[in-house]
């Protein structure tokens, strides 16, 4: 099966968030959860692969000490659809009685980052915030999640760059773009 061409999707694509944009909406992020964190130390998870480039940039905005630690799970394994949760890595640091705070790219139906919330809950994290770049707001969210921290909402259209991938490619685009 021939992947579709990163090159032929930026042609038809619209930016909607530009680098500049991103980097205010993650620096005010920043601030907003060293405030809520109030000098405690919390495990920083990044989820892969797609909160890779968000989570290090929000790192740099947090002017506190972070714990890292990441988690790889995914229902999409490089489709757009996915189903089952499938678990790639899950964290080692301990999380018994510390807040832990996720970083994700997108919220966009929450399956996968409930999931890692709970299973963050359940290994006794006293409380989980969560971080993401972008937001689709659509009303198709799976009940009981939603964002503590939200750096910019996104249309709802298949969106991909700073994170988020069209078929594995383009994650490293420096703005958010949608077809």
């Amino acid at each position: 099966m021939t992947r579709p061409k990163l090159a032929d999707a930026l042609r038809n694509a619209e930016l909607i968030h530009g680098r500049e944009v991103l980097d205010a909406a993650i620096a005010t992020m920043g601030g907003r959860i060293a405030e809520a964190l109030d000098g405690e130390v919390p495990v920083y998870l990044s989820v892969m692969h797609g909160g890779l480039i968000f989570a290090g940039a929000l790192a740099l905005a947090i002017p506190c000490d972070l714990e890292f630690d990441y988690v790889h799970a995914t229902r999409y394994r490089g489709n757009t659809q996915g189903s089952q949760l499938h678990w790639i890595r899950q964290p080692q640091v301990e999380m018994t009685g510390r807040t832990v705070l996720l970083a994700d790219d997108i919220l966009d139906e929450g399956y996968t980052l409930r999931a890692v919330r709970d299973y963050c809950r359940q290994r006794g994290a006293r409380r989980v915030l969560i971080a993401v770049l972008c937001e689709k707001r659509h009303g198709r969210t799976a009940p009981g999640i939603a964002a503590d921290f939200v750096g910019v909402e996104v249309p709802d259209r298949y969106v991909f760059g700073f994170g988020m991938d069209y078929h594995e490619q383009g994650r490293n685009l420096p703005g958010i773009y949608a077809l």
